[in-house]
Formats: C-alpha cells, sequence, structure tokens
C-alpha cells in the first residue's frame, strides 16, 4: 500500500491544492469512497491481443459517490491472479489525469503488463483489475475485482534498437565483440544476410556490453534466452519482427551478374564474408545492336525459404532509383543503391556499366550491410 500512496501523492495533491474547497469551519474536504461498481470489461474477459497501433480495451467504472467523497482521482491497478492489490503489479491513471473514470489501454501496454505477470510470449494467462480512488494521502481500493484473460502477442513490447548475430554458428563466433549487426528496416524489424555454420549454436543480442538482453529463434518464433542452430551451413538471410515476434531463414543459394542483352547470368558473386558477395576479375563484353552498345545489366539472387527446406525461388536485385543512363565517375553514390525484387523480369530495375569497363577485367561487389543502403560497385 505504501508504493500506491507514493504514487498517487504527487497527482492527489496537485490537483487537491487547486481545487479542495473549505467547510463553514475552515476544514479541507477530506471525504473520501471506494468505487462500488466496475463495469468494463465484464469479469473473465477474454483478449486476445493484437498488433495493430491502434487496438485497445476501454476500462470504465463507476465514479466515487460525490455526496461521500467529493472529486476524487483515480488509479487503475492490475496484480496477479493470486494477487491482493497490496502491491499491484501495475498502475496507470484514468484519462484527463485521472479524473475520469474511465481509460483505453492500448494492447501494446496490455502485453507488456501480462509480461510483467510471467506470462510468455503467445501465451494466454489471467490477471486481475480494480481501481484506486484517493485524495490527499487517502487512499482506497474498489469494492469489486475482476479478471481478465489475455493472449499475448508472439512480439515484445519493449523494442530492441539494435540487434547483432553472435555465437559459436555465427561469422564473428561467440566473441561478442565481433557480433554482426543486423540492419533496422523498420521499427523493430531486422534483416542480415550472413554466414551460419550447421549445428553450432548462435543467437541475438541487442547489444555488445556487458548488458544486454539475449533472444533465439523457435519454428517461427522469437523467444528470449536460448540459442538456435540450422541443418545446412550457408549464408542465410534472417528477418527478425519483434512487433510480430516472427523470423525468417532464407537459405541464399547464389547471387549472380545478370546481363540483359543476353538475358542470362554471365557470372556468380561469391559470399566473402561480412554481408558481402564479390566476383573478381570477371569481363563483361557489350553487346553490339545496330544502335550501338548495349551494357544493361543487373542481379539475381536465388533462395531457398524456410531454412533451406523450400524449392529455389530466383529473386532480382535492381535500382533502387530508376535509370536510362550511363554512370559516370561523378555520378551520386545513389546510382548504386539497389532494392529486393521479387519478380524479375529481362529490361527492368537495370542499370548501365561505364563506357570504359567494356571487355576489360573488372570486381563486382554487392554489399549487404547494416549502417548502410544496401549498394554494389564496379571497380577495376
Amino acid at each position: 500500500m505504501k508504493k500506491i500512496v507514493i504514487r498517487l501523492t504527487v497527482i492527489a495533491s496537485l490537483f487537491l491544492a487547486l481545487t479542495a474547497c473549505e467547510d463553514e469551519g475552515g476544514d479541507l474536504d477530506t471525504r473520501l469512497a471506494a468505487v462500488s461498481v466496475l463495469t468494463e470489461p465484464l469479469d473473465g474477459k477474454e483478449v486476445a491481443l493484437e498488433t495493430s497501433a491502434g487496438a485497445s480495451t476501454y476500462f470504465e467504472w463507476e465514479y466515487a459517490n460525490v455526496e461521500e467523497s467529493g472529486t476524487a482521482v483515480y488509479q487503475i491497478a492490475f496484480d496477479k491472479a493470486d494477487g491482493d492489490f497490496s502491491n499491484p503489479v501495475y498502475l496507470t491513471s484514468s484519462d484527463n489525469n485521472g479524473l475520469y473514470n474511465n481509460t483505453s489501454i492500448t494492447h501494446k501496454q496490455l502485453n507488456k503488463i501480462a509480461g510483467m505477470m510471467g506470462i510468455g510470449s503467445s501465451e494466454t494467462g489471467t490477471f486481475k483489475w480494480t481501481v484506486f480512488s484517493s485524495k490527499g494521502l487517502r487512499t482506497l481500493k474498489a469494492e469489486e475485482e475482476r479478471t481478465i484473460t489475455v493472449t499475448r502477442l508472439a512480439g515484445f513490447a519493449d523494442l530492441p534498437i539494435d540487434v547483432y548475430v553472435t555465437g559459436e554458428g555465427s561469422e564473428g563466433g561467440d566473441d561478442l565483440s565481433q557480433a554482426h549487426q543486423m540492419k533496422a528496416v523498420a521499427g523493430g524489424e531486422f534483416e542480415i544476410y550472413t554466414q551460419l555454420t550447421a549445428g553450432d549454436p548462435f543467437y541475438f543480442t541487442d547489444g555488445t556490453s556487458d548488458v544486454h538482453r539475449e533472444f533465439f529463434t523457435d519454428g517461427s518464433l522469437i523467444k528470449e534466452n536460448g540459442t538456435s542452430t540450422v541443418e545446412t551451413t550457408g549464408v542465410y538471410r534472417i528477418t527478425l519482427d519483434f512487433n510480430t515476434g516472427a523470423c525468417t531463414y532464407a537459405l541464399v543459394t547464389r547471387i549472380g551478374f545478370y546481363f540483359s542483352p543476353e538475358g542470362q547470368i554471365l557470372f556468380d558473386l561469391p559470399y566473402v564474408g561480412n554481408g558481402i558477395f564479390r566476383a573478381e576479375d570477371q569481363t563483361v563484353t557489350f553487346k553490339q545492336e545496330s544502335w550501338g552498345r548495349d551494357e544493361r545489366y543487373k542481379f539475381r539472387m536465388f533462395v531457398k525459404e524456410n531454412g533451406g527446406t523450400d524449392p529455389e525461388t530466383e529473386l532480382e536485385w535492381g535500382t533502387l532509383n530508376g535509370t536510362d543512363s550511363r554512370p559516370t565517375p561523378t555520378s551520386p553514390e545513389s546510382y548504386y543503391y539497389i532494392r529486393l525484387i521479387d519478380n524479375p523480369t529481362q529490361w527492368d530495375n537495370k542499370w548501365k556499366l561505364m563506357g570504359d569497363f567494356d571487355d576489360v577485367p573488372a570486381d563486382y561487389t554487392i554489399y549487404l550491410q547494416a549502417g548502410q543502403p544496401y549498394t554494389h560497385s564496379i571497380t577495376k
């Protein structure tokens, strides 16, 4: 109860300083009554939490008797199923700084509260809620308590800002300082192209210091505090969505240089580590057409989804910023930015080689790394 009083004192005291009235004898109004009826949600309400930003659950109760208590402020309290609200797990003020008899709690917040109750991701559990009315240093618990049963999101309430891959089976080994950072592609969503060793454990972390959280994947779900393995050594595209707790693994079988004039891959770009694919000393001879030399190109990537168990699928790395001109030595870096395309074509989303690369050996490199846009380079 001491904890409740401390958290309520600031709000209640400020409110009373502004609104407290005096009776005929000049004494402050210290009347207070407990809330007698909770109205929403119904007792035993079952809620399957949703990932959408606007998803919420509405809580409401009857005002405390004004004649008995005057104006009070309210907090809604949550406790474990066997708790007695002497030390609630979570407290929050009602709307309008505690003056209203209702509040809407987002599913993201309910997901966090359920986690504080010990309910795991994707699991279903029950806990209790009630309301406290207060004035000054006085606090009264509602006469009624209710239960609510929620099915937690597979995702996480506290989304990591950065995520790294580490462990014996990862490229950086079990030295945390050598962990490879994943690329943040959206809030709570991360991606990496990295090599994993079959049978050796690896895991994910939100930092490389001594204080960090650890995650692993189990099937298609992200969980905390464990390790994962893969059955096949190879380069994987791993995606983690902490909003929904979902993950994917695609085995990258090859990336090739696709020459549009011939409609075929001329050579592969082997993986060299740290998200880099490179083909060295490769010669591309432009195709002679009636109108001139054709130098259009892009890249093809072949993957096996579901950790390498699905049939091979062909994808395309093409232009992020469409172009139909040859680059020059002073072209911006953005000319070479790449994006992944699901439906490959022969002529769309292509670049053009500079004229001095015609029939000249060069290194062709793709960079799929955190900290910069996905891009590529062609150098002599």
